[in-house]
């Protein structure tokens, strides 16, 4: 009995340590993530307006908000968005932001821990974020939050991996950063793998909508430098890198443009 007790112990304990280190992943990249990293489509946004159910009075809790990339097109659409972010950081990038709209909450919690009040939301988002969470504490948490009929909308903004300039760009990344396990954390569930179909209950609606991104090059390595595993300054290959991103722009760029094909993917159901 003692040797069950100490394993189940220690497995909370690799888990809190785990969901501690996800949330450190971005500190002190607020900033950085806020510029570079790109909004989500627009026809994904009027697709959740018009088809999955979401209005003006709909109350939102936006889960792993970041810097409110997406938490700022909701709120433009009028309704009330709790924004629940663990990293300090981050968290004030979007309160500096988005403090002057009046739908908008600032909480700090977690995924597995909200601190939400139970059934208190219509609809949970998760944009760029479900694959650091721990999914069956997050499912539990959903249903806590969730008011009766509500729904979860799991959205990603995804590379085209049949484009030449993103294999390439995904080789530099295995090369230079240590942590890169792919884009969007591996996109475990942007591949519509075993995790989303665990997490749902019952079918879950997929939809993918065009978002084509356009850089400079500023805009490029810094959309690279905003990732978690992206290398930071202080490090030993931080110049190398930098040099090798410049070489693929310069390789890919047209009249001082690179074009990236990008598709924001959702999942909408019930969790």
């Amino acid at each position: 009995m003692k040797y069950l007790l100490d394993n189940s112990i220690r497995l909370r304990l690799l888990q809190k340590l785990g969901l501690e280190m996800n949330e450190n992943r971005f500190n002190n990249m607020g900033k950085i993530y806020a510029q570079f990293r790109p909004c989500y489509a627009q026809e994904f946004i009027g697709y959740l307006y018009s088809r999955v159910g979401l209005d003006k009075n709909s109350v939102i809790a936006d889960i792993g908000s970041g810097t409110g990339i997406l938490t700022r097109q909701l709120l433009e659409m009028g309704s009330r968005v709790f924004a629940v972010e663990p990293n300090t950081d981050m968290r004030s990038v979007a309160e500096a932001d988005l403090g002057g709209f009046s739908g908008f909450v600032s909480v700090s919690g977690s995924a597995e821990n909200t601190t939400l009040s139970d059934c208190s939301v219509d609809f949970i988002t998760v944009a760029q974020a479900f694959h650091w969470f721990d999914m069956q504490r997050f499912k539990a948490e959903c249903r806590r939050l969730l008011k009766p009929g509500g729904k979860v909308v799991l959205v990603w903004n995804s590379r085209d991996r049949t484009c030449e300039l993103v294999r390439e760009n995904d080789a530099v990344n295995k090369k230079y950063c240590p942590k890169f396990d792919g884009f969007s954390g591996g996109l475990r569930g942007a591949d519509g793998d075993s995790d989303l179909k665990d997490f749902f209950a019952g079918d879950c609606e997929v939809k993918a909508f065009r978002n084509d991104l356009s850089f400079d090059e500023q805009g490029f390595i810094g959309r690279n430098l905003s990732s978690s595993y992206a290398p930071k300054d202080v490090d030993e290959h931080y110049h190398d890198y930098i040099t090798e991103l410049k070489a693929l722009y310069e390789k890919f760029s047209r009249n001082g443009q690179l074009f990236m094909p990008n598709v924001t993917r959702s999942y909408a159901g019930r969790a």
